[in-house]
């Protein structure tokens, strides 16, 4: 799969979601901080499968500083309902900050096309690995040991 943002660019800003949930968050908050950014969707089934290993990633790395931020794409004009998304967050224990993305603002910005996708950033805010789809994250967890390797 083809992802347009380049390794090594800067991370874009986190502007003009739909509504936060679980706390707002901006770039400049996350300075300093690898960061894994987590495009999915209500809509998408292996979102939900994957979901379980997202929340493990984030629990298990989150001494070693790793930030987890979601952005709910939505896929279609049903996937818009803020109420649903709330349930879908709720109901997988995404209690890390959560973008809902309506307008594609976000999504846009980081030039996604794909659900489930992972943006894993460096201490320096630079885009170290990428990955979408059904292997995107055990393709993720070598790159990830090496950022934070980096944080030591």
């Amino acid at each position: 799969m083809i992802m347009a943002l380049r390794l090594r660019t800067q991370m874009p800003e986190l502007q003009g979601a739909t509504e936060w949930i679980n706390g707002e968050v901006t770039k400049e908050d996350l300075k300093g901080q690898p960061v894994l950014i987590h495009f999915w969707s209500v809509s998408c089934g292996l979102c939900k499968k994957s979901m379980p290993d997202v929340l493990k990633m984030r629990d298990e790395y989150a001494d070693q500083g790793l930030k987890v931020i979601g952005i709910h794409m939505p896929r279609s004009e049903k996937d818009t309902d803020v109420d649903t998304v709330k349930e879908n967050i709720e109901k997988y224990e995404m209690t890390h900050p959560q973008a809902v993305d309506n307008q594609h603002n976000i999504t846009d910005a980081f030039e996604n096309e794909f659900v489930p996708a992972f943006y894993l950033f460096d201490q320096e805010g630079q885009l170290r690995h990428r990955s979408a789809g059904e292997k995107a994250l055990s393709m993720l967890e070598r790159p990830l040991k090496r950022v934070l390797g980096e944080n030591e």
